[in-house]
């Protein structure tokens, strides 16, 4: 009886004494990330804050983006530091909600590219996001933004036996101010641009287009090179309108259109009435 009750009451110890340790392991853990939520500078810091206003659904320029020096001890949570990382993970994101001028850039308050379901946040009712390969130079370059609006120009060399030299290259715009949501984003896991698909040096922009547009920039991207034109913001807000006429190389080479001109095989002789003849040749 004696060795019964000696063993419930170390039993008893043991329990007490684990859960003691459990109590002391635990808490400073949990003490110290409350503590960490709350710690803020002393001095001044730089942050990353809105240039203008700015509406929900929008995708951050870096021109909507600018420095604010604040007080350390009003440092909000999710604030974006002034350096290189902090601006490059806000270009091209979308707010999830507007803002006033001035007002901190949080890091809940937008999506970004890489996260998922960005595509289908950004992208406009019955539209499709479209994936299209170019080159630093006429694609690019460094120079055009998500949310940009850009016309894509198809350019190609037509390889038919017995073409005249003026017509061999001609350029046409296959779409207009469609709007960049995405560059340099790898849409189609495990596959990157390829060479046969428009691609020339491993640069990608996702335009949102309709399902024919789509259609039509991914044939353009397997006959020939595709280049970017940015639309000037006066016509960003424009419609998509009829593509212009397609130019070829006599067009805007005068040495080809005189060798064009000379190679015509077609003469059509005209008599006004006059006595005097006009000669055209086709």
């Amino acid at each position: 009886m004696f060795l019964r009750v000696a063993l419930f009451v170390m039993m008893a110890i043991g329990l007490a004494g684990l859960g003691t340790v459990t109590w002391i392991t635990l808490r400073p853990a949990g003490h110290d990330a409350a503590a960490a939520t709350v710690v803020r500078p002393t001095g001044p810091v730089q942050i990353l804050v809105a240039a203008v206003p700015l509406r929900a659904g929008a995708l951050l320029k870096p021109e909507d983006i600018i420095v604010k020096e604040i007080k350390g001890a009003d440092l909000p949570d999710g604030a974006s530091p002034d350096n290189g990382a902090g601006r490059a993970v806000l270009v091209g994101a979308m707010l999830k909600r507007s803002l006033g001028k001035e007002e901190p850039l949080l890091a809940h308050d937008v999506i970004r590219p890489t996260e998922h379901g960005f595509l289908a946040a950004v992208v406009g009712q019955g539209m499709l996001a479209v994936t299209i390969g170019t080159d630093a130079i006429s694609g690019t370059a460094g120079l055009i933004s998500p949310g940009d609006r850009v016309d894509v120009i198809l350019s190609q060399v037509l390889e038919e036996a017995g073409l005249a030299a003026g017509r061999r290259v001609v350029a046409e715009t296959v779409l207009t101010n469609a709007r960049v949501v995405a560059i340099d984003q790898q849409i189609i896991q495990g596959e990157g641009a390829r060479a046969g698909d428009g691609g020339h040096g491993g640069h990608t922009v996702t335009l949102e287009a309709t399902s024919d547009q789509a259609q039509r920039l991914t044939v353009a991207a397997r006959i020939g090179k595709l280049s970017l034109i940015v639309r000037s913001a006066d016509i960003s807000a424009a419609g998509n309108g009829t593509p212009s006429a397609p130019v070829f190389a006599s067009d805007v080479s005068r040495a080809l259109a005189s060798q064009f001109t000379k190679k015509s095989t077609g003469v059509m002789r005209v008599y006004p009435g006059s006595g005097e003849s006009r000669e055209f040749r086709f």
